[in-house]
């Protein structure tokens, strides 16, 4: 009879060997979890790192219900300052269309969407101006009716805090050669120094900002190959620069 008893106990008896590879699962989902989440929102080099911490506690064959505490995950200490970085970027970019919101707000109002066209590049927010609406053909002489719209445009351009601007000639790829120029890069060259110093008559504008570049016909829009296209590529163009990269540096 008492051993009758004992058997009835032990067909009664709790088994508590499921919960070892229980445990094991849910440490394996908790690793998944950190891992996904990880590789969202750092660099494949901190990656590692934290994959490497992971691929030793599992190596050992060790379940959660073997250790008296979890295991603490390094975090990379310079996480923090690349979010902050990021959000630098962001911000930066946001004002960037903000100004460029401004902008097209006065092409409209002097309905000049034929003329002036605004684009977000990587390079910053860059405003082409038809050369038509500025120059005669083969002139860089800015027209004396069109010296009041570089004017506004001016307002538009200071900024706070101050951002770099460029201001960049470029022209079609039929040859010019005259007294006045010897190439197209020439012409181009003197179409961006001249708007540039319609620019900087106005005195709130930092001339030290400013500066100007010469791309002659190296830069096309649009074939060369029709009075069309041509016309698109005879242009100046207006690059405000952004303040923040993408990386999180300052703009130099």
């Amino acid at each position: 009879m008492p051993k009758r008893r004992k058997k009835k106990k032990e067909e009664h008896g709790v088994d508590e060997s499921w919960l070892l590879p229980y445990a094991d699962l849910l440490t394996l989902l908790f690793a998944l979890f950190v891992v996904l989440f990880a590789s969202s929102t750092i660099d494949e080099s901190k990656l590692n790192q934290i994959s490497s911490v992971f691929n030793q506690i599992f190596d050992g064959g060790h379940g959660m219900m073997d250790h008296a505490a979890p295991t603490a995950v390094p975090i990379p200490k310079d996480s923090v300052g690349t979010n902050e970085e990021n959000t630098s970027y962001l911000e930066d970019q946001k004002s960037l269309g903000e100004i460029q919101e401004s902008l097209d707000e006065y092409i409209a109002v002097n309905e000049l969407e034929n003329q002036f066209k605004t684009k977000l590049t990587d390079e910053g927010l860059l405003i082409t101006i038809r050369d038509s609406i500025l120059f005669s053909t083969g002139k860089a002489t800015i027209r004396e009716e069109y010296k009041s719209i570089a004017g506004d445009l001016t307002e538009l351009l200071v900024f706070d805090p101050p951002r770099q601007i460029v201001i960049g000639g470029h022209t079609d790829n039929v040859p010019i050669r005259n007294a006045e120029f010897q190439s197209n890069w020439e012409l181009s060259a003197i179409r961006a120094v001249n708007f540039l110093e319609i620019l900087i008559q106005n005195e709130n504008i930092d001339p030290l900002l400013f500066s100007t570049k010469a791309y002659g016909e190296n830069q096309p829009v649009a074939s060369n190959d029709t009075a069309e296209g041509r016309d698109q590529n005879r242009r100046v163009e207006v690059l405000i620069q952004p303040l923040v990269l993408k990386d999180g540096t300052s703009f130099e």
